[in-house]
């Protein structure tokens, strides 16, 4: 009878070991999913683009089974914090002040950032030219601070996603846009919205604003999880799989030096 006990708790304690097993090797992955080429949906549900993507190839790698968790982007990191789920994949840039309530891997892309406004309009991209412009780009980003460090005399038309700060510039609400450059290129320069639009002023760049290129973000303590995604980014990256992913998307590596 004692014997049998034993062999009945022993039994337990491996299926309760099985499960949380499980459960840890389970990883749910904030994305966006309106930020294109990088993240978006299609009409039926389903998510594309290269966040996506490499977000899967990261998970595969590192034999997880991962959920992706659609979020707006001004609630990213307090949904982390909150544990809706354990790591954002969203085109995140790495910099100081986030770095105070998260940690981050190292980069997996950097690319630079740029003006884009209609053809013919002549803005200059200076203190005095940007002087009173309506210039859209996306709240709560890099982009923002860039802009309100670099050029607080423009006017700046806050977004809560790419998505409408294209849309208005189509429509003539806004004087310009800031973003990404890879992300006004192919998710409005390469449409038949931005036609007549081109980019203007070169590439932006400055490292207290914008960093030193898209992480991948975990919760502070998470480090583990940190390092394990780090050697799953450096692995796809010797393996190919990163520049199979990369080559679907754009015609250079955006890994960046």
């Amino acid at each position: 009878m004692k014997l049998n006990k034993l062999f009945t708790t022993l039994s337990l304690v491996v299926l309760v070991l099985g499960i949380g097993n499980a459960q840890a090797a389970d990883l749910r992955i904030g994305v966006e999913g309106a930020y294109p080429p990088f993240s978006w949906k299609e009409s039926d549900g389903t998510l594309k683009g290269f966040d996506i993507e490499i977000a899967e190839a990261l998970c595969a790698q590192m034999k997880r089974k991962c959920t992706m968790v659609e979020q707006d982007w001004d609630g990213m990191i307090p949904a982390l914090m909150a544990k809706k789920y354990d790591a954002i994949v969203a085109s995140m840039s790495i910099t100081e002040e986030r770095k105070k309530r998260v940690n981050f891997t190292g980069k997996y892309y950097n690319t630079p950032a740029k003006f884009v406004a209609k053809d013919g309009s002549g803005l200059e991209v200076s203190k005095a030219g940007l002087k009173g412009k309506r210039i859209g780009l996306q709240r709560g980003t890099t982009h923002q601070c860039f802009m309100e460090k670099m050029y607080p005399d423009a006017e700046l038309v806050l977004y809560a996603s790419q998505e409408e700060v294209f849309q208005d510039l189509a429509i003539g609400r806004i004087d310009a846009q800031f973003s990404d450059s890879i992300a006004a290129d192919d998710g409005f320069l390469k449409t038949d919205a931005g036609k007549g639009f081109s980019f203007v002023g070169g590439d932006m760049h400055d490292m207290e604003c914008h960093g030193e290129g898209a992480g991948i973000a975990v919760r502070k303590g998470d480090d583990k999880l940190r390092m394990e995604f780090n050697e799953a980014i450096k692995a796809i990256r010797d393996n190919g799989v990163y520049q199979k992913i990369n080559a679907k998307y754009f015609e250079f590596d955006i890994f960046g030096g």
